[in-house]
């Protein structure tokens, strides 16, 4: 994958910086794997607006990922690499041995053609998903599960991957991808290798309408907002309005959030540096 950029024939052209979409293989995805999808636009069941600057956007259809890998012991082909819209990372057709077709995230250096598995029969190739008692220590994952059997939750974004250091015991000792190290059961799942589309984040909208067709309504800074509307609104000219905070009033900037006695604390060796 590399990013492109344009000539400026346009404003709009000018700073966008877009991938080239080299490594997608399919145009459209696979009809049984794709679900409707409603909006919300930020609104709950009465109606009213509970989170902002969501609205509009290009109408999308949900691709069915499986997150669980739990066909062990099947081989599957990777068919295609596909887009996805619900998600930053690219997306990978799997036609399984037993004829069953499912969607995973495509880790980066994953291939039409490559054959992968899941389960204790598994090497630790890239793609394959294995025990965290079965990984070699050092190697890069992602998809990682927290509970057994629930399905990865950390590590799915584009470009991101954790690291197992070590095993003590009934854990696994995992430095995650914000730089927290963390105890994990070493009967979760997790695969290997880490997370396609890494350079998503260099990537530039290039225009506000880019943005809109991505269903992101315009964010007001809060400073040039009324006292009524924000803590920190008001006053003439560019005043700072006081210590940032939120717009309830919750400060930013160091004050912290996490509740003290969390039930994961006890799981967490370091926490993530500031």
């Amino acid at each position: 994958m590399s990013l492109k950029k344009f000539k400026p024939t346009t404003p709009g052209q000018r700073h966008k910086v877009v991938s080239d979409y080299s490594e997608i293989t399919a145009g459209s995805p696979e009809k049984s794997l794709v679900k409707g999808r409603n909006k919300s636009g930020g609104r709950n069941n009465d109606g009213r607006m509970t989170m902002r600057h969501i609205g509009g956007g290009h109408k999308q259809k949900y691709r069915v990922i499986d997150f669980k890998r739990e066909k062990h012991g099947i081989p599957a082909k990777v068919k295609t690499i596909e887009y996805d819209p619900n998600r930053t990372a690219r997306i990978a057709l799997l036609f399984y041995a037993d004829g069953e077709k499912r969607y995973i995230i495509a880790p980066d250096g994953l291939n039409v053609g490559d054959s992968i598995m899941s389960g204790k029969e598994a090497t630790p190739n890239v793609g394959n998903a294995m025990f965290l008692s079965d990984i070699p220590l050092g190697t890069v994952i992602h998809n990682i599960e927290l509970k057994p059997g629930r399905g990865g939750a950390i590590a799915r974004g584009a470009g991101t991957y954790a690291q197992l250091n070590a095993r003590d015991g009934r854990y696994a000792i995992v430095k995650m991808p914000s730089g927290e190290t963390r105890l994990i059961l070493t009967t979760c799942l997790a695969t290997v290798g880490s997370v396609s589309n890494s350079e998503h984040s260099l990537t530039v909208s290039g225009k506000a309408g880019r943005t809109r067709w991505q269903g992101r309504r315009p964010r007001v800074r809060a400073m040039v907002m009324n006292p009524v509307d924000h803590p920190m609104g008001g006053g003439e000219g560019k005043n700072a309005g006081g210590h940032p905070r939120s717009r309830n009033g919750i400060p930013a900037k160091g004050f912290k959030t996490r509740a003290k006695k969390k039930y994961s604390d006890k799981f967490i060796i370091e926490r993530r540096k500031k």
